[in-house]
């Protein structure tokens, strides 16, 4: 009899628990937004390419490591360096960058509508874009340049003493504004050739529309790649949601404040290569994959996680398609200054995450940096050198020297 009760009872409570069970597949009443006109979704639609191009390429250079990167921040940086590239430099970048057959005028009137558009898209989910130009005093920079991404980047445009103590700290705490003190820093010194930084900056913070209980994270376990385990708090939420599953992996999506930001996460098969399927990220499997989506009920497992990342992307934007742009010999930013010769000597990412039972808060830095190839304007004595004490009037040589390790 008792057997019997407590099975009536354990029925009664599943049937009671299905019922109240809630529904993350449905959203807030959405506040209207206005449509994107069709160069604005071609544009979007270049970023994604890119950014996933970007992501798979960076996946197969930096193997078994976590990663996590901003596509659009990359773009943007990239974007305003692009408005100095002419010739084959400017059709590298147009390519890499899968701007297709849009203008520069379309991209640069399109960059500034789209940055507009997500910062003001949910009043629930913090999304700010920052950029800024630094380039050395006495450095000569075409004003079509400034202006151009001044107008359609609001880029901050700032000359600067390179060779000041404090000009890595000056551009450094915009940094560190403007990710909120996620990123505290993007560059710890300012070589002699370096004659301009380029800089985007993106913070992101949005709260779960519906949020896990921190009561029901638990310690667990998290398998990495070669099987060992590792610990983790993971937290959890039953009800239905968003919902996609093939015979490789499963996909769910998680909304952030009136549902407008998501994350979206995908889960290979166990058994399945995750780097195999990232293989697979190509812009027309996502727009497949993210229009499959429907209602289902599950209990969700998900890690709490925080990830700081960093990498220098010459490597993977040049086996994109972008190596003149970084060839002292090849490169031609002659939009930036006619009279010397510029190329790309590092573009350099930062970027942070946290995902809790609240939300999540990420940022991410983007720094293209803009050396001169000519060494008429520098002399950096950094190796064996020779010198010579002279009298002027009668040319008489009085001391003659080698120094191969100085010291003081």
């Amino acid at each position: 009899m008792k057997t019997l009760q407590s099975v009536l009872f354990l029925l009664t409570f599943c049937a009671l628990s299905f019922r109240c069970m809630r529904d993350f597949s449905v959203l807030p009443i959405e506040t209207p937004v206005r449509e994107l006109t069709q160069i604005e979704k071609q544009l979007v639609e270049s970023n994604n390419a890119f950014g996933l191009t970007l992501f798979r390429e960076t996946v197969r250079q930096e193997e078994q490591k976590n990663i996590f990167l901003s596509p659009l921040s990359v773009a943007m940086a990239l974007g305003m360096a692009y408005n100095g590239a002419s010739g084959s430099t400017e059709e590298a970048m147009r390519n890499t960058l899968e701007f297709g057959n849009l203008t520069t005028q379309e991209i640069n009137e399109s960059f500034k509508s789209t940055m507009a558009l997500l910062s003001d898209l949910d009043p629930n989910v913090r999304f700010q874009i920052a950029n800024s130009i630094w380039y050395r005093l006495g450095f000569d920079v075409r004003q079509d340049f400034i202006d151009v991404n001044r107008t359609y980047f609001d880029a901050e445009v700032r000359g600067l003493d390179f060779s000041s103590p404090d000009a890595v700290n000056i551009i450094n705490r915009w940094v560190d504004e403007n990710t909120h003190g996620k990123i505290k820093e993007i560059i710890d010194a300012i070589d002699p050739f370096a004659v301009m930084f380029l800089m985007n900056a993106i913070y992101f913070k949005g709260d779960w529309t519906f949020q896990f209980d921190k009561k029901l994270t638990t310690d667990d376990w998290f398998y990495k790649p070669d099987g060992s385990p590792v610990s983790c708090r993971m937290m959890t939420q039953e009800g239905s949601f968003h919902y996609f599953e093939t015979d490789d992996f499963q996909a769910i999506d998680l909304p952030y404040g009136d549902g407008k930001f998501s994350m979206t996460v995908f889960l290979p098969k166990a058994g399945k290569s995750l780097d195999a399927w990232i293989s697979q990220l190509t812009p027309e499997n996502w727009a497949e994959w993210i229009g499959s989506f429907s209602k289902k009920n599950l209990t969700l497992f998900l890690p709490k996680f925080r990830l700081e990342y960093e990498i220098t992307l010459n490597d993977v934007l040049t086996a994109l398609g972008m190596g003149i742009a970084f060839d002292p010999n090849q490169a031609d930013f002659s939009r930036i200054n006619n009279e010397v010769d510029l190329y790309i000597n590092k573009v350099k990412h930062k970027t942070f995450v946290e995902v809790d039972e609240e939300g999540t808060e990420s940022a991410a830095v983007t720094s293209v940096e803009i050396w001169i190839t000519s060494a008429g304007e520098v002399m950096r004595v950094d190796r064996p050198f020779v010198f010579v004490i002279r009298e002027h009037h009668s040319n008489a040589i009085l001391f003659v020297g080698k120094i191969v390790e100085p010291s003081s």
